[in-house]
């Protein structure tokens, strides 16, 4: 394995201890290659021994999808209700949600694929408690319930699209998004396509940040017109 080095097998198992280290190895070596046996080898023990904090490898999963969230909770950027105005508040937990995709790319997809705890938690917005700050901020406000749940809806499929194709940059798993390598085995695929061709450089470049900004953006000033009819209509 390559990086920083997992933590070590020194210190006294803990369950947060056990979902530091699955985190910590999947940042290195990805979610595919990740086993009960070779986490406890990792941490000096035997794989039996980590049944006592998680009961199996899904279970190891979903902890490490709350560790991700709980990631939230230590940004100092991130805010729990507004306090300059509602696009602020929106723009501060949007970043803060893509600096955990890009600190974790390839364990962030868990946060997709793991199974929701209900119909209201819908990723990348994986905890109640952060669910309930993003429609209380938006209510206090001035939305209406209503449009509260569209933003809602409108920010999370938002930001889940544009960080699940960032992420597959940085070598995450993200099946049929992963993204193919540039090379000079493509020339033939585009022998029939001379734009393509002339601009494949270009269509390379990595402008993720450029386009996130935009993209969020145009989003917070769609969820603004909204807001400003609603104002009208009451």
């Amino acid at each position: 394995m390559n990086g920083d080095p997992l933590p070590s097998n020194k210190a006294p198992l803990s369950r947060r201890r056990v979902v530091d280290a699955a985190l910590a190895y999947i940042d290195q070596d990805g979610l595919p290659s990740l086993t009960m046996r070779r986490l406890g080898n990792l941490l000096g023990v035997e794989a039996m021994s980590l049944y006592r904090y998680v009961p199996g490898k899904q279970e190891l999963l979903d902890a490490v999808v709350e560790r991700l969230v709980l990631n939230l909770e230590d940004d100092e950027l991130v805010l729990r209700e507004p306090e300059d105005g509602w696009e602020d508040f929106l723009q501060r937990l949007a970043h803060g949600i893509r600096r955990i995709a890009l600190e974790h790319p390839k364990a962030f997809p868990l946060v997709v694929s793991r199974p929701a705890g209900g119909p209201w938690l819908r990723p990348p917005l994986r905890s109640l408690e952060w669910v309930e700050s993003f429609l209380n901020g938006l209510i206090v406000e001035g939305f209406t319930e209503d449009d509260a749940l569209g933003a809602y809806r409108a920010f999370t499929s938002f930001l889940l699209g544009h960080l699940l194709l960032e992420v597959a940059t940085h070598g995450a798993d993200v099946g049929p998004l992963d993204v193919l390598e540039d090379g000079s085995s493509q020339d033939d695929a585009l022998a029939g396509y001379s734009t393509v061709r002339r601009l494949r450089t270009r269509l390379s470049e990595d402008q993720s940040r450029v386009e996130f900004e935009e993209s969020l953006e145009s989003l917070l000033d769609r969820m603004a017109l909204l807001l400003a009819a609603s104002s009208q209509v009451d």
